[in-house]
């Protein structure tokens, strides 16, 4: 194999496909992105026309990293749980690591974005980091000791997809998330939900509610006060269950502020604990962290 001067991070979305190049100093090379094609081989065909360019551009070879909305599965070796419908069922490593002839890391997306800011970002010394995104979904990612922890199964840090803590009568039965369960918490904190929780079931914008509380506006003050709740019963089963040792928000509702002031205050209702000391923190890196962290997959050219 030919040497490798830079890492190459892939994140492959349902709208678009970025690429980053990271340096040997974790500084951002090169960053470009493109459309992602409805076909799965056109997907491939877009991630190698993306590599491609990267390499041409910087005048050297990468190793090549990917986070995708999905994992693979450690049974069949194909995509598995994938919002992104063309993937599942599909070779995605194997395809890709042939069509650039040479080995390929593929990684849940919310893994890369956990690894990113644990290796240099939010997380950065931290022995234990929970990333959580919460944006048009929910999903999370556990790092130990700078490692993702994937589970046996594949899905390690799913919090997504598991039930509402300690809910409200008048929260149930709850509804029904697309992978057929009912009451997820995906279906309560992410942004789609809240925003309906405040202006009803035609309603999918929720960046505009802390501008709207900040001016008075009883409802989205109610919507965010619910809101910042049930995050924090979430968040205090993962830290009963992980205690790690900073949680890390990403995703579009990562930029609330109000979150880093009512969460830790909150998580001290339900937490089995007589203190939590547990940060909650901003990410670092953006909406750059994901594709960062699918860099890092691989370890520092040697």
């Amino acid at each position: 194999m030919s040497t490798i001067n830079f890492r190459i991070g892939i994140d492959l979305g349902g709208t678009k496909i970025e690429g980053f190049a990271l340096g040997h100093d974790g500084s951002a090379l090169l960053r470009h992105r493109v459309p992602t094609p409805s076909g799965y081989t056109e997907t491939i065909d877009a991630i190698a026309g993306l590599v491609g360019h990267i390499e041409q551009t910087l005048g050297g070879r990468g190793s090549v990293g990917m986070g995708i909305p999905g994992v693979i599965s450690p049974i069949t070796g194909l995509v598995k749980n994938a919002n992104s419908i063309a993937l599942n069922g599909q070779r995605v490593d194997a395809d890709l690591s042939e069509r650039l002839a040479r080995p390929v890391r593929v990684a849940n997306d919310a893994n890369c974005f956990a690894l990113s800011e644990a290796a240099d970002g939010a997380g950065a010394g931290a022995g234990v980091v929970f990333g959580v995104i919460v944006g048009t979904g929910c999903g999370g990612g556990i790092v130990v000791d700078g490692k993702i922890i994937e589970g046996r199964n594949r899905v390690a840090g799913e919090w997504g997809h598991t039930p509402l803590p300690w809910p409200r009568p008048e929260e149930l039965p709850g509804q029904l998330c697309w992978c057929g369960k009912r009451n997820c918490l995906e279906t309560w904190i992410a942004g789609p939900a809240l925003a309906r929780d405040c202006d009803g079931p035609d309603a999918h914008d929720a960046s505009r509610l802390p501008t709207r509380a900040k001016a008075g506006d009883l409802a989205a003050i109610a919507a965010l006060t619910r809101h910042a709740d049930r995050m924090a019963r979430g968040l205090s089963v993962i830290i009963n269950i992980l205690d790690p040792d900073v949680i890390v928000l990403g995703g579009g509702l990562s930029n609330m502020e109000h979150l880093y002031v009512e969460l830790p205050k909150l998580l001290k209702s339900y937490v089995f604990s007589d203190f939590v000391e547990t940060p909650v923190v901003q990410n670092r890196h953006g909406d750059s962290s994901g594709v960062r962290g699918a860099a890092w997959l691989w370890p520092l050219p040697g």
